[in-house]
């Protein structure tokens, strides 16, 4: 009976952890996202250094994503300092960190 607990017990763990991998490929999966490209601290007084942010409106409310600073994200960041641009397409795999939203661009347009 002992043997028969232990190894349902070892079963269900391995299904757990088989779940959690699966939970977490699907949050590195990749998403585009299309808002107005503009400075977190230029354009929208959030931060005190100057941060690429892609300002994301859906049903009427704004989301802030924070596009790190790799190559994709400075490059991005160059374009919109001083004057937001709209209409720009950000692809990337989304995160959270300390309350706020941030985006690993592999693609921006």
């Amino acid at each position: 009976m002992k043997k028969f607990v232990s190894l349902a017990t070892l079963a269900a763990f391995l299904c757990l952890g088989i779940t959690a991998a699966f939970v977490k490929a699907d949050d590195s999966k990749e998403v585009t996202l299309k808002g107005t490209a503009c400075c977190a601290k230029c354009e929208l007084h959030q931060t005190e250094k100057c941060q690429a942010a892609l300002k994301v409106t859906a049903d009427g409310k704004d989301t802030i994503y924070y596009v790190t600073m790799d190559k994709e994200g400075k490059g991005l960041h160059k374009d919109i300092c001083k004057a937001p641009k709209e209409g720009v397409s950000v692809t990337g795999v989304v995160s959270e960190k300390d309350g706020q939203k941030w985006i690993t661009a592999s693609k921006i347009e």
